[in-house]
């Protein structure tokens, strides 16, 4: 990558509709991490992520898959122009004299901007978790004896009233991540939307930290000269493997800021006070395997939208879009 002035409004662009193009992509397949992760051992709903899509689309049809799809096509552009766009700015600022930058400062510039997209990162993933586990939670209360009125009343009264509600023949009522979000702050102040930021923090920074500086050494290689940028093509391939390569080695971190930002529990499903508690809990009843739930449905989530992400950010779609912008709608 070269060392010119950043356009921010440009990379704000690209980060934008990247984002938004690889959501609407694969987001059935984030769904189906969501609830993989979610179930405990001896209580399974789904065998595997194609189980679990097949099993979402006869009980909830096909737009059930988009479950939370609103939350993440919403906040997706600030996520990924902040991720994207602080990465290069903090790449910008570590080069010295147009240099390359080292693997540790390619490192430290990732984490940068994994500590940057948390502002954005946290809410979201809190209120699309909420929505994706809905469908989840419903399967289980459909079964007879499953749930039980004491257990429902001891979670949170939005998600109650709106998946749990009896009796068990009543479809369910989905909530809105409105009236979520609304309940959150009402009960627990901003910090509701912020639970699990810690692990959150776990799981982006070091993804950042792998991601960008795998996807620089990658991308490198494709370039025909130093002074060339790599095909489309090769970025597309770059931004896959480095994403699904830091994609798999955060599932752990993963798996434990899904179950500590899921608000609603089915039977016999626990509580967890923190990051800690959370992991011990999840090594004594459920093993290690229960660190890579959901990794294949993350590799194959992450892979194309970082793949999307980098070929419009190398390709200079919002460069292209300002440079033809009337300039009348550019002046105050």
């Amino acid at each position: 990558m070269s060392q010119q002035q950043i356009s921010l409004p440009a990379k704000l662009i690209n980060g934008g509709i990247a984002g938004i193009v690889g959501v609407t992509c694969v987001f059935p397949i984030d769904l189906a991490k969501t609830r993989l992760q979610n179930q405990r051992s001896g209580q399974q709903a789904y065998k595997n992520m194609m189980d679990c899509l097949v099993k979402t689309v006869r009980s909830e049809g096909y737009f059930g898959m988009y479950r939370g799809a609103a939350v993440n096509l919403t906040l997706v552009t600030p996520e990924k122009a902040i991720k994207l766009a602080a990465n290069d700015f903090f790449r910008h600022h570590l080069a010295k004299d147009g240099k390359k930058l080292t693997v540790f400062k390619e490192m430290l510039a990732g984490c940068g901007a994994g500590m940057c997209q948390v502002v954005v990162t946290t809410p979201m993933e809190m209120l699309k978790i909420q929505l994706q586990d809905a469908g989840r939670l419903a399967a289980q209360q459909r079964k007879p004896g499953v749930m039980c009125a004491a257990r429902l009343a001891a979670t949170n009264t939005v998600l109650s009233r709106s998946y749990n509600s009896f009796p068990v023949a009543a479809a369910p009522r989905a909530a809105s991540a409105t009236q979520i979000a609304r309940e959150l702050l009402h009960t627990q102040g901003i910090q509701g939307l912020y639970k699990g930021l810690g692990a959150t923090l776990m799981r982006d920074v070091p993804f950042s930290m792998v991601y960008f500086p795998l996807f620089a050494n990658l991308n490198r290689l494709g370039k025909p000269s130093p002074e060339e940028p790599a095909p489309f093509y090769w970025a597309f391939l770059s931004g896959c493997a480095a994403g699904s390569t830091a994609a798999v080695l955060v599932n752990p971190c993963d798996v434990v800021k899904t179950r500590l930002q899921s608000l609603n529990k089915g039977t016999s499903e626990e509580m967890y006070s923190g990051v800690v508690d959370c992991v011990s809990k999840l090594l004594r009843k459920e093993g290690p395997s229960a660190f890579l739930k959901g990794a294949g449905c993350r590799a194959l989530v992450i892979a194309p939208l970082f793949g999307i992400a980098q070929v419009m950010y190398f390709a200079g779609v919002g460069e292209y879009i300002l440079d033809n912008l009337p300039l009348g709608l550019l002046s105050p």
